[in-house]
């Protein structure tokens, strides 16, 4: 059956575990590199997996997006339109994740019919109910190439205390988490052409974050037990809530989005952080006409989201914020959040304008298989703190790990069966026992381990149930120690043949639990054993393949990868010289720079304060500078269309 002919997958109507399955959505103008992979996709995959092999109701969705500030700018560079920068990119981001074996039901994207009416819909609804405000502010406007600039082209050093980190964009600082506003950047800079903006004045509509704060809160006490969301998930959260929601603003003066539904606005697009979280039910729109059934079902629907920290505000505050002002008790809402830190490269960041770590379209180059890829990244996972990509420790997972011990289990019995059984299933019985191997009490370990790595991804623990499998193979190992060689068979033929029929049985379990994690081993296992991958059991049955059964040809799963190689993917994948002195060169530079702007900034605090105490009265501020001067919302009757 083809993609394009498989049926639509839709929750059952009565069931409690339909699993609604979501991972970040990878911005469109770049390729994505192992730490994106891994934050996000990845490992929604392992979980979407995972879900449908215990037999439920599953449906993963993903797109590119598209919308924003950065491709508009990316594609004015590149001479093209956004739209045609969209397509492209979008190619090439489903060209990685189909390499690396990611199985979205359906990969979409957010510039369709579907996310313009989904958005615009949300926001006048949320305008009716009174959660919308239109507010004057002071934006970054850049008077060489004549723009306003979206918080993230502005760039500058972080100004929160004990930060200063160097790269700092003008809504988030990637060091310290923290949210930002583009003026209080210490020497902010145009990130196009590096002019230094100015701040200039212009109508915004705001989301009144703080109105819903007493809801969104109930909501997240509520979820974030129920679900079981990670550690990081519920710390930014609280921190978000703890400090006080505020009004945020959700449009902005450029071209390139969803179109504000309101008059006076023309010239106005609705903000990514609004936005693009609404691409998840459009995409599932461009999925299915029924997409209700997913999204507006929140008795029968359960919602897990995976993706990096950086993500967590817009996933558990604004949009839940959105969604609950908009149409309280109709949406399907955040059930479990699953979220990871950074994955460094060999101790510093991924670069492609330096040619510093893997990207997608990497991977493939090297010619180990997408397998061994996911394995590395997912035991290497970093959901509890950063965690490193190095080179060496993937030779070693490989060689180690995989090779050593499930490749070497799986290779050995099948092989040894071939060989001397004429490839048949022998005569054997699970209930067997014999005064040299405790054969009940080995088959009680598998299921207790089994039971562990259940345990252990109902509760979205990637990492744990990973080590489980490898413990299970482990013990395939140890029963076949000293116990299937020729003299064996010759000597004790009844022992031999029910560690062989076992085996063969752990290696049917170990293709199902294997899959959610390299689904290339899972089908390789199933080949050779010349069966189906079956579902994923609470308790191992030790006879499913029956004696009689022919298996297929002996393969190799993995193979070692030399010394030799992880040199040459080390200095491959390194970077340049010439770009790690220009890299130095420009740190240096940067400190000069914030040096002598520090002495500036104070100067400017001075002559500001003196400005201000000559005045009376109170100042209206400007959100853009962390004040606020607010004007009435609109008339519904001036600014809606009836």
């Amino acid at each position: 059956m083809t993609a394009s002919t498989k049926p639509v997958i839709l929750p059952e109507p009565g069931r409690k575990d339909n699993i609604l399955i979501t991972s970040a959505l990878p911005y469109v103008n770049n390729v994505p590199h192992l730490g994106n992979i891994i934050g996000s996709t990845l490992s929604a995959d392992v979980f979407s997996r995972y879900s449908k092999l215990r037999n439920r109701p599953t449906l993963y969705i993903c797109g590119t997006d598209e919308y924003g500030t950065a491709t508009e700018t990316r594609a004015l560079e590149a001479g093209v339109t956004p739209q045609a920068l969209c397509d492209e990119f979008h190619v090439k981001h489903k060209a990685i994740y189909d390499w690396f074996e990611i199985g979205f039901d359906h990969f979409g994207r957010t510039t369709t019919p579907e996310q313009t009416k989904i958005v615009q819909d949300c926001f006048l609804k949320l305008h009716e109910a009174g959660f919308l405000e239109e507010r004057i502010t002071t934006q970054p406007y850049c008077e060489k190439h004549e723009a306003f600039l979206a918080d993230r082209f502005v760039e500058g050093t972080c100004p929160k205390p004990g930060c200063g980190y160097e790269d700092a964009r003008g809504d988030q600082c990637d060091k310290c988490g923290n949210l930002l506003d583009p003026f209080e950047l210490i020497n902010p800079k145009c990130k196009v052409d590096g002019a230094s903006p100015v701040p200039r004045e212009t109508a915004h509509i705001f989301l009144r974050l703080d109105k819903l704060q007493s809801d969104v809160q109930k909501w997240f006490e509520k979820s974030s037990k129920e679900g079981h969301w990670s550690s990081n998930g519920i710390a930014i959260t609280k921190s978000w809530i703890d400090r006080g929601l505020e009004g945020r603003s959700i449009t902005r003066d450029m071209k390139w989005g969803v179109p504000v539904p309101l008059p006076g606005y023309e010239k106005k697009v609705i903000y990514v952080w609004f936005d693009a979280c609404f691409g998840y039910p459009s995409i599932t729109a461009t999925y299915t006409d029924q997409w209700e059934k997913w999204w507006k079902n929140p008795d029968e629907v359960k919602l897990y989201q995976f993706m990096g920290k950086d993500n967590v505000p817009f996933h558990t505050v604004i949009w839940p914020s959105s969604l609950i002002g908009a149409e309280a008790g109709v949406w399907t809402m955040l059930h479990c959040i699953s979220t990871s830190e950074y994955l460094n490269y060999e101790n510093t960041k991924f670069s492609k304008s330096r040619g510093v770590g893997v990207f997608g379209d990497g991977a493939k180059d090297t010619g180990i298989s997408p397998s061994v890829w996911r394995y590395y990244l997912l035991s290497n996972r970093p959901e509890s703190g950063d965690t490193q990509f190095e080179w060496s420790g993937f030779a070693a997972a490989n060689n180690n790990e995989l090779l050593a011990n499930l490749g070497n289990f799986v290779n050995r019995v099948i092989k040894f069966v071939n060989a001397k059984l004429d490839g048949t299933v022998p005569e054997f019985s699970a209930s067997y026992t014999d005064e040299s191997f405790e054969f009940p009490s080995w088959i009680a370990s598998i299921n207790t381990l089994l039971a562990e790595y259940n345990k252990e991804l109902e509760a979205v623990h990637l990492r744990a149930a990973l080590k489980k499998l490898m413990e299970i193979s482990s013990q395939g190992n140890l029963l076949l120690q000293y116990r299937l060689d020729n003299t064996n068979l010759a000597s004790a033929p009844e022992r031999t043949k029910t560690v062989i029929g076992l085996a063969l049985n752990l290696a049917s379990l170990l293709a199902s639990i294997s899959s959610p994690y390299m689904p290339g081993t899972g089908e390789a296992i199933v080949r050779q054993l010349n069966t189906e991958l079956a579902f994923i059991p609470d308790t191992w049955d030790a006879e499913a393949i029956k004696p009689g059964h022919k298996l297929g040809k002996a393969e190799y799963l993995f193979t070692r990868i030399d010394d030799k190689k992880v040199a040459e993917w080390r200095d491959k994948f390194g970077g340049t010289q010439a770009t790690r002195a220009a890299e130095e060169a420009a740190k240096k530079k940067k400190q000069e720079d914030r040096e002598r702007d520090k002495a500036r900034k104070a100067a400017r605090k001075a002559a500001k304060k003196a400005e201000e105490a000559g005045q009376s009265g109170e100042v209206p501020h400007t959100a853009a500078t962390e004040e606020i001067k607010t004007l009435p919302i609109r008339e519904k009757s001036q600014v809606l269309e009836k």
